[in-house]
């Protein structure tokens, strides 16, 4: 039995409990398979991102690419402690990570709020280490924010969001709100999923509650 198969899904592991990981990379493809921008930067500075989990990767990307303004998505893992996990260590609870979505975007076209209202209605940001069938704590929902004006609206949405939620008779948001960590690209095969397998899986669900944010821009 390998370290990797002792892990709780329901709970994120220590430092000491977690696997170790390796010091190579994932090899990604260069460019987006929907778009053919560069997958990896450095990105033309004009650009920012956004980093987010709200369950399966799969969906949660082709969200985000499809809106306009989004120059480049990834699939990959972030929020833990092992590094450079593959998609079997990730399964097992034993890394800690979160299957994430990087989002390279023009703020001159799309801002950081109307993303956060995608995020926010794209999902049910109440339920814990799940996101519908989906069980695991690399299924919470998570913002993870590049700089203190990104925090400043994570946090003021999630406060009216849960207004909203509140009169729709949902429970306490569970979305964790961190420092933006390091992000760990996922496999090649994971990259931009359902574009490649238009029939494939996707979990993602709202709650079909509207979010008061991102609305003028």
């Amino acid at each position: 039995m390998s370290l990797f198969d002792l892990g709780r899904k329901d709970q994120l592991p220590t430092v000491d409990t977690a696997g170790p990981g390796r010091a190579e990379a994932m090899p990604v493809p260069a460019a987006h398979y929907v778009n053919g921008n560069p997958l990896k930067g450095p990105f033309p500075a004009h650009l920012r991102q956004a980093l987010f989990g709200m369950g399966c990767f799969w969906g949660v990307e082709r969200k985000f690419w499809q809106l306009p303004g989004v120059f480049t998505t990834a699939a990959g893992y972030a929020a833990g402690v092992t590094p450079n996990p593959n998609y079997r260590e990730v399964c097992t609870g034993k890394t800690g990570h979160n299957e994430v979505v990087l989002v390279v975007f023009d703020p001159g076209v799309i801002d950081y709020a109307a993303l956060l209202k995608a995020f926010w209605e794209g999902h049910d940001p109440t339920q814990g280490m799940r996101q519908g069938n989906d069980r695991g704590t690399q299924y919470r929902s998570g913002i993870y924010v590049f700089d203190d004006a990104q925090k400043a609206l994570a946090l003021a949405s999630r406060t009216a969001f849960q207004h909203c939620l509140d009169k729709a008779g949902y429970g306490a948001i569970t979305t964790e709100i961190l420092p933006a960590p390091v992000f760990y690209y996922a496999e090649d095969y994971h990259q931009q999923y359902l574009a490649k397998n238009p029939g494939g899986y996707c979990g993602l669900g709202g709650t079909g509650v509207s979010c008061p944010v991102g609305i003028a821009g």
